[in-house]
């Protein structure tokens, strides 16, 4: 058997008696080739394990193989958090199925550092597409993308941020199961411990918290953090003196643990604790946490899918995440009667 290194698209042209042109046609996916020419030009490919160069099949579509992320968190915390580790997770499996590669950026708080990126990274071809997480109040990534005429699909909440390039999710419907659970356990009073406030879905968390305790007859009021494990427990030990606390619920599962601690150490037992995130952290210890399980990395493989699809000018089947199910534990307790 002829090496795979060595076989070229002119070796199997000249094996197979065809021009360079059919053989490059087949082997693209292109018109200009009979069905049985491309099955035989496919059949020998496969045959000598030949495989065309990322960059020579690149430069022949002028396309890079590559979609990018650029995040703008904290790369010392971000390793930390459950949630996106996941949902980079769901991200790479989807594209290691299509043959396409990810480029991820990470570049701190700072302001302007994603707007450089995402120009850099057009004028240089980088990459097809991009995704955008963590949308903000005013998000100027869709207007300046759009300019770039980058692709892109985001993961949000409104619909309208950018029309049918949003992967939808349910955050009041979250919301609801959230403070449903808590009233039929008979609390009155609700921390809920959020992220920081310039996020659109910590915003939208916090008002339906608000609605729905209102609704219930219960009380609640929202302080935002920096999603992680010191922020949590800061703030639930700044509150766990307040007799009339009697549940807290958290943004993403760093903040429990962090709230988990601070209560232990006051001995306040008595107080219901629900993170917005689960994970492996929710689940170990001698007091699991109740969280409710949103599929980050179901969430990632979809919201890759839509943004390949794009790509291919191919029709998405599915433009919503998986509805999140709340995954009950001991921390579930029963509110003490007042």
């Amino acid at each position: 058997m002829v090496s795979a290194t060595r076989v070229t698209i002119g070796g199997l042209a000249d094996r197979l008696g065809l021009s360079k042109a059919s053989v490059s046609y087949a082997l693209n996916g292109q018109p200009g080739v009979s069905d049985d020419t491309r099955r035989r030009v496919l059949d020998l490919a496969e045959e000598l394990g030949w495989h065309p160069s990322s960059s020579a099949r690149a430069l022949s579509r002028a396309r890079s193989d590559a979609i990018g992320i650029v995040l703008r968190r904290d790369p010392g915390l971000l390793g930390t958090e459950p949630y996106y580790m996941s949902l980079l997770a769901g991200v790479e499996a989807e594209l290691a199925e299509s043959g396409q590669s990810l480029l991820l950026r990470m570049v701190g708080t700072s302001n302007g550092q994603d707007l450089a990126a995402y120009r850099r990274w057009s004028a240089e071809r980088r990459v097809d597409g991009v995704m955008l997480f963590d949308i903000v109040v005013g998000d100027p990534r869709p207007a300046l993308l759009d300019e770039l005429g980058l692709a892109f699909v985001l993961h949000g909440n409104d619909e309208s941020t950018a029309p049918g390039r949003v992967l939808l999710y349910d955050a009041f419907g979250d919301a609801r199961v959230l403070v449903d659970h808590l009233h039929a356990l008979g609390h009155r009073r609700i921390l809920h411990i959020q992220g920081p406030q310039e996020f659109e879905h910590e915003q939208e968390r916090a008002a339906a918290i608000a609605r729905f305790a209102a609704e219930h007859g219960m009380q609640a009021a929202s302080e935002p953090s920096d999603y992680s494990m010191e922020a949590g427990e800061r703030i639930a030990a700044a509150h766990a003196g307040d007799p009339g606390l009697t549940a807290i619920v958290t943004s993403n599962d760093l903040l429990a643990l962090g709230a988990q601690a601070a209560l232990s150490r006051r001995g306040r037992d008595d107080i219901a604790l629900v993170s917005w995130d689960d994970s492996l952290i929710c689940r170990l210890g001698s007091h699991p946490l109740t969280a409710l399980a949103r599929f980050p990395e179901e969430q990632g493989r979809r919201a890759t899918r839509m943004l390949l699809d794009e790509l291919s000018g191919v029709e998405t089947a599915t433009r919503t995440a998986r509805p999140s199910e709340l995954i009950v534990r001991s921390t579930s307790v029963r509110a003490q009667p007042a």
